[in-house]
């Protein structure tokens, strides 16, 4: 008997631990923090497709300073319908557009998003996105902390 009260009493603390536990594990995985101390973003702009329908490009000049390692996984644009980082790389002997892979980023490193390189295309972008305009960029990193930051909206042909 006194067995089976001292095993009622740990399973009934053991339950009460683990409900505190899950409860502030989904809730802290609900709400990534917006902003990567360390990652910062500048000279953005996003260039709309010459053809309605077809993908926008946006290019920004990226600084990492932080004190861990970390890796962007993926991206968001405002106005747009989904978006994905892509890079310019060879395959079979010819230059091919393509998802990037996770880009690693260690302290120090400076990364340009440009024509002919990486780059982030938005998708399905919204008709009332027009030059002059802005929309926000959100670089997405793995673990789901996030870095947003505003892009200029400029018309095909128009500098890049």
């Amino acid at each position: 008997m006194k067995k089976s009260v001292l095993f009622g009493l740990a399973l009934g603390i053991s339950s009460i631990a683990l409900s505190g536990c899950g409860g502030e594990t989904s809730q802290e995985a609900a709400v990534a923090p917006d902003g990567v101390p360390g990652l910062s973003a500048t000279n953005a702009r996003m260039v709309l497709a010459p053809v309605a329908g077809n993908p926008a490009a946006v290019y920004f000049d990226l600084a990492y300073d932080g004190d861990r390692n970390l890796a962007l996984s993926g991206a968001a644009v405002e106005g747009a319908e989904s978006a994905m980082i892509h890079e310019m790389s060879e395959w079979e002997g010819k230059m091919q557009m393509a998802e990037a892979l996770p880009i690693v980023l260690k302290k120090g490193d400076k990364l340009t998003f440009a024509p002919g390189g990486k780059h982030v295309m938005a998708m399905n972008v919204s008709p009332e996105m027009m030059p002059g305009g802005t929309t926000e960029v959100t670089l997405i990193v793995s673990g789901g902390d996030k870095l947003s930051f505003p892009a200029e909206i400029r018309a095909a042909g128009e500098d890049r």
